[in-house]
């Protein structure tokens, strides 16, 4: 493919990430890798070059552009040498009008900048959500320890014990270690989440949000593979990716329970009162993870917003009839919005006087909320990690 005719495929695929993301469709990695598997003739070189096209324009645009095409063009204007490819050449796009408009630049949709603004996120960390983020590994503590395992490549060694850094695209799924299950994907900022856990062997932990289990499979390395672990989610899709990937990891102590929503409770009775501890790793806008998903940005609206404050709400109510006398939950939210986070836990306490919010003991993170309520915050600006908020509720003894 030529330079231009990889500017108008792009341009193309675009146009559909942009009616997906108005009409709540595919994310905008399915739709670049639907149309890589349509599109053979696309070599590997085209297909890299069209994907830095692509998410280069979504991370150059702010609010929702019209067209594939204004988004590119807004490229153009971060990235000028971009103009003579748009020439008029067979299968290359057409020349750029005199008064053509390119889309709005920012780091989101005004109301959204509005909302980041309140809860002090501004300035250098807003610019940083979009910058493109590092692949960060877990060496998995029941088969391996970073300091025996070798891999093909040399890591940057991170701030958690069996923390890695890698060159954003690094292959480490070729790897033998990620196929035997010695290492995980897992973000810096996550890996101190489930640290923040404080997960001893022995213990009943229940990861109420699990998901396909990236933070229980953490759990239970913790864990020493010892106690009672349980996964619990209501989608089943991803819940049933866990057992494969917890046989791969060697963690054979993980149980796991799907639920029934707005029943959730009812699937978990048995737990009331006996868990040492929940995590609670709750559905919030993602607003911490623009960097590696900066198409989210589009799809976030108010009604979503308001949505995301009552799961969260809820979900921390359920947990803290699951905690015995003395447990704690563990508040996360991958989410830079007071809304979603310091707020909650305040709302929290208003209405549980007997609780307290223990203070986490990180070397990573800085203090965030108001007195009496205050969690951790992680940025993208200040820790090099995604964006996280996290709490830790201590139930009265």
């Amino acid at each position: 493919m030529t330079p231009a005719a990889r500017v108008q495929s792009a341009i193309g695929i675009l146009d559909t990430i942009i009616e997906k993301a108005r009409s709540r469709g595919a994310p905008a990695d399915r739709v670049v890798s639907e149309w890589a598997r349509a599109n053979r003739y696309a070599g590997s070189k085209d297909r890299r070059a069209i994907r830095e096209l692509i998410y280069g324009a979504i991370r150059a645009c702010g609010p929702i552009p019209n067209s594939g095409r204004a988004a590119m063009l807004r490229l153009v204007e971060v990235q000028p040498e971009l103009a003579d490819l748009f020439d008029g050449s067979n299968y290359g796009p057409p020349a750029i009008g005199k008064n053509e408009a390119a889309a709005v630049g920012g780091v989101a949709a005004p109301w959204v900048v509005r909302h980041l603004g309140k809860s002090w996120i501004s300035g250098n960390e807003a610019e940083a959500l979009l910058e493109r983020a590092p692949l960060d590994l877990r060496v998995n503590a029941l088969k391996a320890s970073r300091d025996n395992l070798e891999l093909p490549a040399a890591g940057e060694e991170l701030l958690a014990d069996n923390g890695l850094r890698y060159p954003s695209g690094t292959q480490v799924e070729q790897w033998p270690a990620f196929q035997n299950g010695q290492i995980e994907v897992q973000d810096h900022g996550s890996q101190w989440a489930c640290r923040a856990v404080k997960a001893q062997p022995g213990e009943t932990i229940i990861d109420m949000c699990a998901g396909a289990g990236g933070k229980t499979l953490s759990l239970a390395a913790a864990m020493e593979n010892r106690g009672t672990l349980i996964a619990s989610d209501t989608d089943r899709s991803r819940l049933s990716r866990l057992r494969p990937r917890a046989e791969k990891a060697g963690a054979s102590m993980i149980e796991r329970v799907l639920l029934d929503h707005g029943k959730e409770l009812v699937a978990l009775n048995e737990f009331r009162g006996k868990a040492d501890a929940v995590l609670v790793d709750a559905p919030c806008s993602g607003t911490g993870t623009w960097r590696r998903n900066p198409e989210a940005r589009w799809r976030l609206d108010k009604a979503e917003l308001l949505k995301f404050a009552e799961t969260q709400a809820n979900l921390i109510r359920m947990a803290a009839q699951l905690v015995k006398p003395g447990g704690r939950i563990i508040y996360v939210t991958c989410s830079l919005l007071n809304e979603e986070g310091s707020d909650r836990i305040a709302a929290f306490l208003m209405g549980h006087k007997d609780w307290t919010a223990t203070p986490l003991d990180l070397p990573i993170g800085r203090p965030h909320g108001v007195e009496g309520a205050q969690g951790t915050r992680l940025t993208p600006f200040h820790d090099g990690t995604d964006g996280f908020f996290i709490a830790q509720l201590t139930s009265p003894c």
